[in-house]
Formats: C-alpha cells, sequence, structure tokens
C-alpha cells in the first residue's frame, strides 16, 4: 500500500485542518493510500524513505521561519531516493530561508497583486492536456490568490494563469505557471498553486488535478 506522510498547520489563514479533514484525507483515501497525518515540523527530522509519498500543506506565520539542515538533507534525500513531494498553495511560500526546499518543489511564493484572501476571479488553463495528471481536467475558474511567483525555468508546466493588469498595469498579458512537475533524483514532485479557498478546492477540475498529481507523484511501482 502506498505510504503518506501529510505534513499541514502552520498559519490558520489558509484553513490547514479544515482542507484536510474535508478534502485532501478524502482524496488520499480514495486512492487507496495508507495516511499518516502530523502537524509536527519535527516529523522531517526523521528517516522518511519509508514514505511513498509526503504531502506538504504547510504555511509558515513568519518569513523568517526555515527548516533545520538536518530536516533539509531528511526531506531532500528521501526525495532523491524515490519518495514524491506533492505540495499546494501556501507550501511555496513556507519555509522561506530554506533555499533547497524552494529548489525542490520548483517555485516561490513572490505575491498576489490583487491582495491576500481578496475575492479576484481569474481563470487557469490547462496547458498540457496530454499529460496523465491533467487527464479530463479542463480550465477553470478560481475566485481568490492568483499567485505570482518565481519558477524554474526546468519544470513541466501543466496549467498556467494571466494577468489582466488591473492591479499593476506592467502585468498585463503576463502568465505564470500555476501547476508543474518536475523529478529529484528518483522522486517526482508535484505542485499547485491554487488553494486558499477550500471551495476552489472542491472545484471538480481542481481535485481532480490533485488527485491525480498525488497519484502521479507517489513512488513509482508503490
Amino acid at each position: 500500500m502506498t505510504r503518506v506522510l501529510y505534513l499541514y498547520g502552520g498559519w490558520p489563514g489558509h484553513k490547514p485542518y479544515q482542507v484536510a479533514e474535508e478534502w485532501a484525507v478524502p482524496i488520499f483515501r480514495d486512492l487507496g493510500f495508507d495516511v499518516d497525518e502530523t502537524n509536527d515540523i519535527f516529523a522531517l527530522d526523521a528517516d522518511l524513505t519509508g514514505y511513498d509519498l509526503i504531502a506538504l500543506n504547510w504555511n509558515n506565520a513568519l518569513l523568517s521561519e526555515g527548516l533545520t539542515a538536518a530536516q533539509e538533507a531528511s526531506l531532500l534525500g528521501a526525495v532523491e531516493a524515490g519518495t514524491g513531494i506533492a505540495a499546494w498553495h501556501g507550501a511555496a511560500a513556507a519555509f522561506r530561508t530554506s533555499l533547497k526546499y524552494h529548489w525542490l518543489i520548483g517555485g516561490s511564493f513572490l505575491e498576489h497583486p490583487a491582495g491576500e484572501g481578496v475575492k479576484y476571479p481569474y481563470q487557469v488553463t490547462v496547458t498540457d492536456t496530454g499529460h496523465p495528471i491533467t487527464d479530463g481536467v479542463k480550465d477553470f475558474h478560481v475566485a481568490s490568490e492568483q499567485y505570482y511567483m518565481s519558477v524554474d525555468p526546468n519544470n513541466h508546466v501543466l496549467a498556467e494563469t494571466t494577468f489582466t493588469g488591473e492591479h499593476l498595469p506592467w502585468l498585463e498579458g503576463r502568465t505564470i505557471p500555476q501547476a508543474w512537475t518536475r523529478t529529484w533524483g528518483q522522486g517526482r514532485v508535484f505542485y499547485s498553486a491554487v488553494g486558499h479557498d477550500l471551495d476552489d478546492l472542491r472545484n471538480p477540475d481542481v481535485t481532480r488535478l490533485c488527485a491525480q498529481g498525488f497519484a502521479w507523484a507517489a513512488r513509482r511501482g508503490a
């Protein structure tokens, strides 16, 4: 059975406990995964190689927070050995001082031009319709927090969003990836920027994208 370590918690604004109970854990169970849930960042100090997937919905309250050298080494080492990573939304703003963590997941949150938590609908466009993660996923609209990000050009982009320039005129027409995959050693990484609002996560296309992303990222052959 596929073993998952699901780390969530931190800043309460992203409602990590509600997301876990009402969205993430049901998806893992539907996939037939065996989930170990934790709200303790020190879980990353352990040997993580026994897990097939590490799911991250950790949200830092302070920009100065980061992983310890031991935690970073444990996480990166496990992924290099074949453990997958699945992360969404605030995970790209977590552990700000841990540069290798952001290298691992392939990006770092910079800003939401419309404002934090502001209801500002925007579209996410699927750019790779032939990938197993996007199978059956249509373009969809999201209600809040259009992420502007710094993104590794070596990511395999699955979906992107385009800014209108309403809030920052010089961003008009600029596109930013919103979902991607990458590899780190033998491990697979999936990230989606959507997820500030639980209603956005419940969008059937978002749920399908993430469920298929979780399944894709889990250790191959698990």
